[in-house]
């Protein structure tokens, strides 16, 4: 089960500099160091949500340490030292750094093969590895940032968002600091500068891309050929085991990657105000039926049971960079503990509406 403990930045930045070290001189440290796994991701990252719910889904013991995206947390130098990409997630495991989502799955996988530990990938000659390889290829090709920022700067496309209206205003000022940010490090980080830079550009080409309206739909578009493959192949599913009570999963009557892939993907898209277009009234009755079957698994209800909320990370990176940076200890943690009552409060008002909206 991964663990939810978090730990002190200094914390943090000390065992990403260790893993660093013995990233980069080979050294295999000890034998308990070995064994530990430390993530660090960011809560509603979407990469991030499909490293947990696997983690959680193998009952992996995992400490986390969640590195706050709208804090910037991922373009501070001891993170960019461990990720010259400055992406979450990130996976050390013992002499161990491993930064592309995927291959970060592939290792759990393939490191991660005991008895106890349930296997989300079949064995490669199984008659079942084809078909969970195709369909995990097929959506994790999906375009999800870009629905995901697009979605938030132009909610009027969407229906039944999760999304605060404000969030789109709040949004477009965080990528204007953004990029001043990192203009910032990149002189303050000679060593980092080329790395500060990369990300730099990358993230304009993608913002300009992801604020597209034209584009997106057109993105959007092509997600429903995708929906329509998972509608027909959990209909497949159905007629292979049609025994009263008897429930399959996306590949087959085992929760494989390709079913880790599929319900994240789904949740987002419910996040995103999206779901009625793609399953919803009475559409793809398969995919809403597989929806209400996996959102009650255990293991995703405690990855994914409670981050559609992100009132409280939109409201508050200024409170928590007011009270870590500038102002003394007790009156910063004064003033971030009633910040946090009153944005929980909002919150809850807020999700009450929705609440009462969906009866």
């Amino acid at each position: 089960m991964a663990s939810d403990d978090r730990e002190s930045h200094g914390d943090a930045e000390m065992r990403s500099t260790e893993a660093v070290v013995e990233r980069e001189s080979g050294g295999a440290g000890d034998a308990r160091s070995a064994e530990r796994l430390l993530l660090y991701h960011w809560t509603q990252s979407f990469s991030s949500q499909k490293v947990r719910l696997a983690v959680a889904e193998k009952g992996l013991k995992c400490e986390e340490y969640d590195v706050s995206l709208p804090l910037n947390e991922h373009n501070e130098p001891w993170f960019m030292r461990l990720n010259p990409t400055g992406e979450v997630p990130v996976l050390v495991h013992g002499d161990r750094v491993i930064c592309e989502p995927t291959q970060i799955l592939d290792y759990l996988e393939e490191r991660f093969r005991d008895e106890s530990t349930p296997r989300l990938i079949p064995e490669e000659g199984s008659m079942y590895y084809p078909r969970v390889q195709h369909y995990r290829e097929l959506l994790d090709s999906l375009q999800m940032d870009a629905y995901t920022h697009g979605c938030i700067l132009h909610p009027e496309i969407t229906v039944d968002s999760h999304i605060p209206a404000y969030a789109s205003a709040r949004i477009r000022a965080q990528i204007g600091n953004t990029e001043s940010e990192l203009k910032k490090l990149a002189a303050e980080n000679p060593e980092l500068q080329q790395a500060y830079i990369a990300k730099q550009r990358r993230l304009k080409s993608k913002l300009l891309e992801h604020d597209n309206v034209k584009y997106l739909k057109k993105i959007l578009d092509e997600l429903e050929n995708v929906m329509d493959q998972v509608e027909t192949e959990l209909q497949r599913r159905i007629e292979e085991t049609p025994e009263e009570g008897s429930q399959a999963w996306l590949c087959g009557e085992f929760f494989s990657m390709a079913d880790v892939s599929l319900a994240v993907t789904l949740h987002r898209l419910k996040f995103l105000g999206l779901s009625r277009r793609y399953w919803g009234n009475g559409t793809r009755v398969n995919v809403e039926s597989y929806y209400e079957r996996v959102i009650e698994r255990p293991a995703f209800r405690r990855v994914l049971g409670n981050v559609n909320n992100i009132l409280i990370s939109a409201v508050l990176p200024a409170a928590f960079r007011v009270a870590k940076k500038r102002a003394p200890s007790f009156i910063g943690t004064t003033l971030l503990l009633g910040i946090l009552g009153g944005a929980t409060y909002l919150g809850f008002l807020f999700l009450r509406k929705r609440l009462l909206i969906f009866k």
